[in-house]
C-alpha cells in the first residue's frame, strides 16, 4: 500500500503549479447511494404523546448516484441516478462495468475540460481489462493457465505443475494489459489516476457526498419521491466553494502523507 500511495502522490504533486493551481485540470469521480429511510438518528418527542415520527423498519429502497466534480463544482450534466434492484449489501455490487462505461463515455467525457487527470478509486468495475485480454489471477482456471503457458511460453511448462506454480509462472511472463477505461480516456487525451486503496481522504468528492446525504437525512420523509427531491436539493448545497474547500483538505492530506513517509524513511 505504501508504494501504491507513493506512486499516486508523486503523480498528483507533479501536476501542481508552484504558484498554485494545477497543470492539467483534475476531475474526481465516484459513486455513492442513499436509502429512503436514511435519516437523523435522533427524534424529538413529547413524553406523553410519544414520538412525532414513526421511523419505518429497514433501510428502504436505494438510489445509486454517479457524479464528478472539478474545482468549479459538479460537472454539469454528468450526474446519473438510478434505483438499485436490491436494498442491502455493498452498492458496488449493484453497479457493473457496462453501466459505468456508458456513463463514463456518454455523460462524463463530453463534458469535462480537455486533457484532465481523472481520479477514481479501485472499484472492480473501474479495473476491467480491454476485451479479449488475458491476465492470470487466483480465479483463473487451471486449464486456462496451462493453455496460455503452452501457447505463449511452452519452454516454461512442465508436466504435473500445480495451479499455484502455473499462476506464479504465468504472472511472471504475462504483461498486464491495459484497462478498458484507460484506453477510452486516452482517446480523448485524458489520463486516469486511481487512488490507493483505503484512502477516501484523498478523494474530495467524499466531502460533497457528505453534504448531500446529510441534507437527505435531515429532510427525510421516508418516501422514494421525497428522496429524489432531497437528493436534488442536496446537490444544490454543494457549491464551488464546497468543492474548493474539499480540494484544500485533500491537498493537505497529500502533503502530510508525503512528508510523513519521507521522515519515516530517513529515521
Amino acid at each position: 500500500m505504501l508504494i501504491a500511495r507513493r506512486t499516486y502522490l508523486r503523480a498528483k504533486l507533479a501536476n501542481r503549479r508552484p504558484a498554485g493551481g494545477t497543470i492539467r485540470p483534475e476531475v474526481y469521480i465516484d459513486e455513492t447511494y442513499a436509502n429512503v429511510n436514511h435519516s437523523t438518528s435522533r427524534t424529538w418527542y413529547d413524553v406523553e404523546e410519544g414520538p412525532w415520527v414513526q421511523k419505518p423498519a429497514g433501510k428502504g429502497p436505494r438510489l445509486i448516484v454517479v457524479d464528478a466534480i472539478t474545482s468549479a463544482g459538479w460537472v454539469p450534466g454528468a450526474r446519473l441516478v438510478f434505483q438499485a434492484k436490491r436494498r442491502t449489501g455493498d452498492y458496488h455490487g449493484q453497479m457493473n462495468f457496462d453501466t459505468f462505461r456508458k456513463w463514463f463515455s456518454d455523460l462524463l467525457l463530453p463534458r469535462i475540460p480537455a486533457g484532465p487527470l481523472i481520479v477514481m478509486d479501485n472499484a472492480s468495475y473501474h479495473n476491467v481489462y480491454v476485451e479479449g485480454a488475458f491476465y492470470p489471477t487466483t480465479s483463473t482456471r487451471k486449464d486456462a493457465l496451462q493453455s496460455w503457458l503452452l501457447a505463449n511460453h511452452p519452454e516454461a511448462y512442465q508436466e504435473a505443475m500445480l495451479k499455484a506454480e502455473l499462476l506464479a509462472v504465468c504472472k511472471d511472463l504475462c504483461e498486464e494489459p491495459a484497462y478498458a477505461l484507460d484506453v477510452l480516456a486516452e482517446e480523448f487525451g485524458h489520463q486516469i489516476l486511481r487512488t490507493p486503496q483505503y484512502h477516501p481522504e484523498l478523494q474530495p468528492i467524499e466531502e460533497c457526498w457528505g453534504v448531500v446525504k446529510n441534507h437527505c437525512a435531515e429532510e427525510c420523509d421516508y418516501t422514494l419521491k421525497g428522496l429524489w427531491q432531497h437528493l436534488e436539493e442536496g446537490f444544490g448545497k454543494v457549491t464551488t466553494q464546497t468543492c474548493q474547500a474539499a480540494l484544500v483538505d485533500m491537498r493537505r492530506e497529500e502533503d502530510r502523507y508525503w512528508l510523513e513517509n519521507m521522515e519515516a524513511d530517513e529515521g
